[in-house]
C-alpha cells in the first residue's frame, strides 16, 4: 500500500510541531504584565470590593463596623429624594453631555478633514480643553459664571443693547437651579468635544475617499452617508469612544464639586458627589459605597450589550 504509506508520513509531516514548556519565558510573560496586573489589582480590584463589602454592612467613622445588613443600606437610599435628584441628575447629565459632545465633535471633525491652513496647529489648540487641568480650567468657567461680572451675561446683555431688545437677561448661573444645570452641562460638552472629534476623526481618515466620493456621485446627502458608510465602517472605533467616554461622565465629579457642591438645593446634585458627601464628609461609609456602587449593575449590562454588538459587527 505505497499510496496509503505516502499519505500518512504527508500527514506526520503537516502535523504542527507542539512547543515544548518554557519556563523563562513564562516567567519573563508575567513579569511584564505584573506591572498592570499590580495596578488593577492594587487601585481598582481592592477599591471595588471594599466598597461591595461596606455596602453590605453598617460601616462609618464614628462607630465602626457593626456587622452584615445585606441590602439594607440600598433600600434604604432608594428611599431618599436626594439620592432619586442625584440618579436623575446624572443620567440626564450624562445623556445630554453625549448628545452635545457626539454633535459638536462630528462637526467639529468634518470641519477638520476640509483644506485649512494651520490645520495640524488648530488641532493641538483643539485639545486643550480636554488635556488642561480641569480644576485650572474652572477658575476661568467660576469667572465667566460670576454673578456680578459674568461675561456671558455681558456679552448678552451687550447684544441685546444694540438689537433694543427688553427685558435685558442677566441669569445666576450657579445659583439659579435651571442656569446651575446648564452650566455643569456646558462645562461637560466644552471639556469632552474634542475627544469626541478626535475619535470621529481618526475613523473618517481610515476610509478610503474613493466612498465617500462615490456616495456623493450616487446623489447621498451628509445624513445617508453618515448613517449608511461612515458609521458601518467606523463602528468600532465609535462603540469604544463612546464607552469610555459614558463611563468618564458617569463618574465625573469634579466639575460640580468646584462648581455648585451640588446645589442649590441639590438641583445640581450626581451620585459621585452625593457618596463623597454621605462616604467621606458625612462618615457614613456604607451609605457612601451604596451611592456610588448604584449604577454598577446598569454599566455592567451596557458594556455587555455595546462589546456584543461590536462583536457581531467584527464578524458580518
Amino acid at each position: 500500500m505505497p499510496g496509503a504509506t505516502i499519505d500518512r508520513v504527508a500527514g506526520r509531516a503537516a502535523a504542527p510541531r507542539v512547543r515544548k514548556f518554557n519556563l523563562k519565558e513564562a516567567i519573563g510573560g508575567y513579569l511584564l504584565i505584573s506591572p498592570a496586573l499590580l495596578y488593577i489589582l492594587l487601585l481598582v480590584a481592592y477599591p471595588f470590593f471594599l466598597a461591595l463589602y461596606f455596602s453590605l454592612s453598617n460601616v462609618s467613622v464614628t462607630k465602626g463596623d457593626s456587622g452584615f445588613v445585606g441590602l439594607a443600606n440600598f433600600t434604604s437610599i432608594v428611599h431618599d429624594p436626594t439620592f432619586m435628584r442625584a440618579l436623575i441628575n446624572t443620567l440626564s447629565f450624562t445623556f445630554l453631555a453625549e448628545v452635545g459632545k457626539g454633535v459638536l465633535g462630528v462637526g467639529l471633525a468634518f470641519l477638520l478633514l476640509q483644506t485649512l491652513r494651520f490645520k495640524k496647529v488648530i488641532r493641538g489648540f483643539l485639545m486643550i480643553p480636554f488635556t488642561m487641568p480641569l480644576s485650572l480650567s474652572l477658575l476661568g468657567w467660576k469667572w465667566m459664571y460670576d454673578p456680578q461680572f459674568s461675561v456671558i451675561n455681558r456679552s448678552i446683555d451687550a447684544i441685546q443693547t444694540t438689537l433694543h431688545i427688553k427685558p435685558q437677561f442677566w441669569a445666576i448661573w450657579l445659583g439659579d437651579p435651571l442656569y446651575s444645570y446648564l452650566a455643569i452641562l456646558i462645562v461637560n460638552i466644552w471639556r469632552g468635544f474634542p475627544f469626541a472629534a478626535v475619535i470621529v476623526l481618526s475613523g473618517l481618515v481610515s476610509i478610503p475617499k474613493e466612498v465617500l466620493d462615490a456616495a456623493k456621485v450616487d446623489g447621498a446627502g451628509f445624513f445617508r452617508t453618515w448613517h449608511y458608510i461612515i458609521t458601518p465602517m467606523i463602528a468600532a472605533i465609535l462603540f469604544i469612544g463612546l464607552i469610555y467616554d459614558v463611563t468618564f461622565t458617569l463618574g465625573d465629579i469634579t466639575i460640580v464639586y468646584l462648581l455648585t457642591q451640588g446645589g442649590p438645593a441639590n438641583y445640581t446634585q450626581i451620585l459621585p458627589m452625593l457618596a463623597y458627601q454621605n462616604g467621606t464628609v458625612g462618615g457614613n461609609l456604607s451609605k457612601g459605597a451604596a451611592d456610588a456602587l448604584i449604577l454598577f449593575p446598569l454599566l455592567f449590562v451596557g458594556m455587555i450589550v455595546f462589546l456584543r454588538m461590536l462583536f457581531r459587527r467584527s464578524e458580518a
